[in-house]
């Protein structure tokens, strides 16, 4: 696998070779309501999180109040016949709440970030001091907002979701253009939920080794096998949407993961991790108790001093004892030099 570079959050070095920095991705689970928001926090923490993220914008940030057809959405997603501007205004995470929810997630040892959606949320981000800076999917065209993040020096995380690979370029050299020095991009499939048939996982190596950044996955499927396998593929960054209960209505509640799922997930990535270890082909420790019972070659019949040995008086079998198996052809152009019992593993010395 490519070595890639890492990203410094924090305290944490992020990419190949590191522990998978796993982010839980508040949004709009909070349903407005501050305790709830802090409550996630400290429910992502205990679920394994190395991260809490939020998102930075108002309904007037980010669209118009507009009754017109075009600020309607259409079919094909969870939010069908919604107006854009009342969904965002049901989704926002208050500002003021975001510096609080920020010093709970540090006090917990977790990081805390977010998405900016404009100029404004970006400058808003710069006075809470966040460590890294979130490029969601749909804003990965904008190419202007990538400029304005770039240009604070912070790291970024891109998702990619709809993205061909000539956007994925256009915005990874808009951003390295504007003075990011550290860039990571996540495999996304932007379904709200997504089904596992639609992630074409074998991209994130070629997402990492096309662009030479690390790479993970910010993930909207329901099955926390999905993650598991992004990080067998290389995936250093695991990002998924949580919520403390997913049969409270919300906005994104229908694809986030509840906090016993999230921990699921976190066991099985950590899990993964220990698994993939290195290229290696020495006998480890617990190995070694089990060599014994590989085959070797005894003495089957008992077998008299200078007579011959032959497929009826040795054989190759367990346990390991005797000389390898290799050794058979030899073995059985040779004769005994001593008196042989039945069950003897046979050494050189036995042979004339």
């Amino acid at each position: 696998m490519i070595a890639l570079p890492e990203l410094q959050i924090g305290n944490r070095l992020v990419g190949t070779g590191h522990s998978c920095y796993i982010i839980a991705e508040m949004s709009g689970n909070h349903s407005q309501d501050f305790e709830q928001a802090l409550a996630i926090v400290r429910a992502a923490k205990a679920a394994g999180a190395d991260a809490v993220k939020l998102q930075t914008y108002t309904p007037d940030t980010l669209t118009i109040d507009s009754d017109a057809d075009c600020f309607r959405i259409g079919k094909g997603t969870i939010w069908e016949g919604k107006n854009l501007y009342k969904l965002y205004g049901e989704a926002f995470t208050p500002w003021d709440w975001q510096p609080k929810l920020k010093a709970e997630a540090e006090s917990l040892g977790m990081d805390c970030f977010s998405s900016p959606f404009d100029a404004t949320s970006v400058d808003f981000l710069e006075t809470m001091g966040v460590s890294c800076y979130k490029i969601a999917s749909f804003e990965l065209v904008d190419l202007p907002l990538i400029r304005k993040v770039a240009a604070t020096g912070k790291p970024i995380i891109m998702s990619t979701g709809m993205a061909t690979i000539g956007e994925i370029e256009e915005a990874v050299n808009t951003a390295r253009q504007a003075g990011c020095a550290q860039l990571a991009l996540l495999k996304c499939n932007s379904g709200y939920p997504a089904p596992p048939e639609d992630m074409n996982l074998r991209t994130i190596p070629h997402l990492g080794a096309a662009f030479a950044v690390p790479v993970g996955l910010s993930d909207h499927t329901m099955d926390v096998a999905v993650p598991v396998a992004a990080v067998a593929l290389g995936a250093c960054i695991i990002e998924k949407h949580f919520t403390l209960d997913r049969s409270v209505p919300g906005p994104d509640s229908a694809f986030s993961l509840e906090p016993a799922e999230f921990r699921a997930m976190v066991d099985a990535v950590r899990v993964t991790e220990k698994a993939l270890g290195a290229v290696r082909y020495e006998t480890t420790a617990k190995e070694e108790a089990s060599r014994v019972f590989r085959k070797s070659l005894f003495v089957v019949r008992d077998v008299a001093a200078g007579e011959p040995f032959t497929a009826e008086n040795v054989r190759c079998i367990r346990p390991g004892y005797g000389l390898h198996p290799r050794f058979m052809d030899e073995v059985l152009s040779a004769r005994a030099a001593v008196m042989l019992p039945r069950g003897t593993p046979l050494e050189l010395s036995h042979l004339r």
